[in-house]
Order: C-alpha cells, then sequence, then structure tokens
C-alpha cells in the first residue's frame, strides 16, 4: 500500500499552474513531501490518543481506532536486538543497500561516485566500508552524498565494499524475551528511581521468568544481567523518504519510476498529503492565496476526522 509519488507531484504542478501562480522543481517536491509525510505519521499517534478517550461506532469500516491502526500498521515491524554489553541496541535493517567496487581503473584517484547507492540512503543509514575484506574505522574514507573520498590513495588494486544498513527504528513497542524451549516472557519497562527499588530487595528483583528494562539514548538495558540473547522488539519504523526522480531530456525532467520512491502512507491520506505539500507550496511560490486556500482545506479535513 502506497501512494505514488508521481501522481501526487503531477497534481500538486496542475493546481499551481493552473493560473500560473508558480513551478516546484523535484529537489524540492521531494524535500516538501518527506516533510509532509512525517507530519501525516506522527498525526496518526496523536489521532489514536484521541480516539481512544471516545465511544465508537462498532460498525464495519466505521471504527476510527480500527482505521488508524490499519494506517499504522503499514509500519509495525520486528527484530532480534543486538547485545552490545552492558546493552542491547535497537534492531536495524541489514544490507538494504550495497556496492562493490573494483579500484583497478581508477588507482591513484582518492575519489569515486557509487553507481548503486543513492545520496538519500547513505545518509539515513549506517555505512560500513571494506578495503578486501576488512572494516575500514571512519578516518579511512569521507561520504559527501553519493561521493567516497579515501583518505589514503590506493596504492595497488583492492575491492571496496560499502553495505549499508537501514536505521528505521522511531518508536518503541513490547520487548520480550525468549530463550530455548521456554515460553515467550514480556519485559516490563521501569524507570530509573523504580529500578534502584526493585534491584534492592529479593521479592522484587528480576528473574528471566519476570525480566524488566529501562530505556535510554535508543539503548535497552535487561535486568537480569545474565540475559544477553534472545530478546525480541515490536516497534514503529520510520516511513521511506518519497523519492520523485528523473533524468534530463534536454531541459525538461523526465520521471524516472524505476529509481523513485512512492509515499507510504495509507492510500486515503493522498488528499490531505496534496493539500499540505500545497500549503508549502504557496510559501515557496510566494502565493498567499495557496497558503490560505490549502490551510483552509486542511483545517476542514482535520476537524471532519475527529467529529
Amino acid at each position: 500500500m502506497a501512494i505514488n509519488v508521481n501522481t501526487v507531484y503531477q497534481t500538486v504542478l496542475l493546481i499551481l499552474n493552473k493560473e500560473q501562480r508558480g513551478y516546484m522543481t523535484p529537489v524540492e517536491f521531494n524535500k516538501i513531501g518527506a516533510q509532509v509525510q512525517l507530519e501525516i505519521f506522527e498525526s496518526y499517534f496523536d489521532s489514536l490518543n484521541q480516539q481512544l478517550r471516545v465511544p465508537q461506532a462498532d460498525v464495519d469500516y466505521s471504527d476510527r481506532v480500527m482505521n488508524l491502526d490499519e494506517k499504522i500498521s503499514i509500519f509495525k515491524t520486528s527484530g532480534a536486538a543486538i547485545y552490545d554489553a552492558p546493552s542491547f541496541s535497537l534492531p536495524k535493517e541489514s544490507g538494504v543497500a550495497q556496492s562493490t567496487e573494483t579500484l583497478s581503473t581508477i588507482i591513484n584517484q582518492q575519489a569515486y561516485t557509487y553507481t548503486t547507492l543513492t545520496s538519500n540512503q547513505l545518509s539515513n543509514g549506517t555505512v560500513q566500508v571494506y578495503f578486501d575484506g576488512v572494516l575500514q574505522p571512519s578516518s579511512a574514507y569521507t561520504i559527501t552524498n553519493n561521493i567516497i573520498s579515501l583518505t589514503v590513495s590506493p596504492a595497488s588494486v583492492f575491492t571496496v565494499l560499502t553495505v549499508v544498513d537501514s536505521n528505521d527504528f522511531y518508536r518503541l513497542g513490547t520487548v520480550t524475551y525468549q530463550a530455548g524451549a521456554l515460553p515467550y516472557y514480556e519485559l516490563e519497562r521501569v524507570g530509573k528511581s523504580e529500578l534502584y527499588h526493585l534491584l534492592s530487595s529479593n521479592l522484587t528483583k528480576p528473574s528471566t521468568r519476570n525480566p524488566i528494562y529501562t530505556y535510554a539514548n535508543q539503548k535497552i538495558t535487561v535486568y537480569p544481567s545474565t540475559i544477553v540473547s534472545g530478546i525480541n522488539i515490536d516497534y514503529i519504523r520510520k516511513p521511506l523518504a518519497p523519492i520523485w526522480n528523473f533524468s534530463l531530456n534536454g531541459n525538461a525532467y523526465q520521471y524516472n519510476e524505476a529509481t523513485s520512491v512512492n509515499f507510504e502512507l495509507h492510500d486515503a491520506d493522498q488528499t490531505e498529503l496534496i493539500l499540505k505539500i500545497l500549503l508549502y507550496a504557496g510559501v515557496v511560490v510566494k502565493s498567499m492565496e495557496i497558503v490560505q486556500i490549502a490551510d483552509q482545506q486542511v483545517q476542514q479535513e482535520n476537524i471532519n476526522q475527529q467529529r
């Protein structure tokens, strides 16, 4: 489920150009689109919190709590936490993109441009670079956009493997523990002040059947400390940044569907998405009329959703 990025862009351009109000470039659209997508994505959680306080219609397709949960479900995922003593690191999607280059034809050059990795992937992920299979420290290279520059110019032929892991974690959900044939146990999240009291008493001290954890700086510390594996996390991931990618055909932008990224929002949010992009577009093209009209429509959409 996704909203086609080209459909949204063409709709925005149509409305902007209908009365020659201005033009939005693909670069401007991509940046504004990413911002608007995050705004709508974050509003799901505030709306869900609000709807949980009011009675819901027990009718198919009309339960707002279920409809919001359907929108959020697109981003629900889970993964194994990685033990990094004394805490666990949050799960991430490994090896979402990679590039292998053999430095045979560019010896004595210190930089080259990736052909299979985009600047968006490199800037929004965790990058690991290997020279002939050996992981390199960050001091051995720098990456700007999609260009890698080596600190030391190569003296002989060797391969450069670049692996990008996606940092897609957004919100923490349920944390569970399971080892061997034991059943799953849900961990209780506690604060630092509460932790000290729990650890100080034999009656409340955590065990493998009653584990607890603290959460700080995107690290999970599990008690008892004997637990070093078997931790699984349900979490909400971030939406991928939309990209309307293109190639130049003379002075015209030619849409490239294969390298573009659609909006990950629910289809029901297409109208709100276009309206909010137009709201920002009005600022870009300095048209207060567009800003006012789009703002009124967005406010009306919000009122309708809360009734």
